[in-house]
């Protein structure tokens, strides 16, 4: 029997049996193959989440990859049988931010599959089918389950704007510092430094094209032009500043707790630095990601570590909360373990 998973309340989560939601006009219904657990499940499953960022009960999954099934009447009929990804954002596409590409800044509200819509932590998801990004017959599936961090790593590069020769750094070396990794390296920069708390870390690192790795409490050079920070730590964000040159760029992807020491305006405007965010990922960013990955240039499988059945999604939960060494990305896999 096919169970979805769905979190009535914070703390409070149950599996249930799943029907296929059959597609409407222009929506697609999706096999999940594998879907991510992320910080942010985290926070749904916790009752931490910001408020108006999440509607219970609710089935989360917001990272996933999948087949297209089936097809409603008005989306593309070429679609069924290809292996797929999707956005998350479900925006109005007609307000002038959406006009202007900038679909997370939709001036009708936030909606987002897995928060406010239900998500991919069941066999299937039904979508627009206007979200969905087609993937190389040969791609693999699990490795594309972190296409959806990875389109917001794409968003930061993308911001930060590094060019050929430059010095970077990434600030975290999680899912999202390892990503950013692999988007800086294929730029061919003169320096990139990565910087986390975890020294294990430091190996993996270096095969994405780490040149430097180093811990916070280690002295750190300065004088780069780009830094992304993906860490969201307390201090995180005044560590990436310190990295940057005079009028360097720098790029927060982190969400730190409420509270988080918070960048000093006027260093800010005294080195002139250009300080950007990124909060989602535009359609822009999730085709650049799923470009650069079916190129070959982005290589998500190493930072999976864990692979489990739907049931265990509060053992997904856990391990994604303990910070441990051994504990990459989580992926739960609706189908079952091959």
């Amino acid at each position: 029997m096919s169970v979805a998973v769905v979190v009535e309340a914070p703390g409070a989560f149950r599996l249930v049996p799943h029907e296929p939601t059959p597609p409407g006009a222009a929506e697609a219904l999706v096999r999940v193959h594998a879907v991510g657990i992320c910080g942010s499940d985290r926070e749904v499953y916790q009752g931490n989440r910001p408020e108006g960022y999440v509607r219970y009960p609710l089935t989360p999954g917001h990272e996933w990859s999948g087949t297209v099934e089936a097809v409603g009447p008005g989306a593309p009929e070429s679609l069924v049988g290809r292996k797929v990804v999707g956005e998350g954002f479900r925006n109005c596409q007609v307000c002038d931010r959406c006009h202007a590409g900038e679909t997370t800044l939709c001036t009708a509200g936030y909606e987002e599959t897995g928060f406010t819509r239900s998500g991919a932590m069941a066999a299937t998801l039904t979508l627009p089918a206007r979200l969905l990004h087609v993937l190389p017959d040969g791609a693999d599936l699990t490795a594309a389950a972190l296409l959806e961090p990875a389109a917001c790593v794409a968003a930061a590069a993308l911001k930060a704007d590094a060019r050929p020769g430059e010095r970077v750094a990434v600030v975290g070396a999680g899912t999202l510092g390892m990503l950013a990794v692999q988007f800086l390296a294929a730029n061919s920069p003169a320096e990139l430094l990565t910087v986390d708390i975890r020294p294990e870390r430091a190996a993996l690192a270096k095969q994405f094209g780490t040149t430097d790795f180093r811990t916070p409490d280690q002295e750190l050079p300065g004088g780069f032009d780009v830094v992304i920070e993906t860490a969201g730590s307390a201090d995180s964000a005044r560590t990436a500043a310190s990295l940057l040159r005079r009028g360097g760029r720098l790029v927060l992807t982190g969400l730190p707790a409420s509270g988080a020491a918070g960048l000093d305006p006027t260093g800010l405007v005294v080195r002139q630095l250009d300080v950007r965010t990124v909060f989602g990922a535009p359609p822009a960013a999730w085709a650049h990601a799923v470009r650069v990955f079916g190129a070959g240039l982005l290589d998500p499988l190493p930072l999976v570590t864990h692979e489990l059945p739907l049931d265990q999604f509060p053992y997904g939960i856990e391990l994604v909360g303990s910070g441990g060494p051994e504990v990459g990305k989580v992926l739960l896999l609706p189908q079952g373990l091959s």
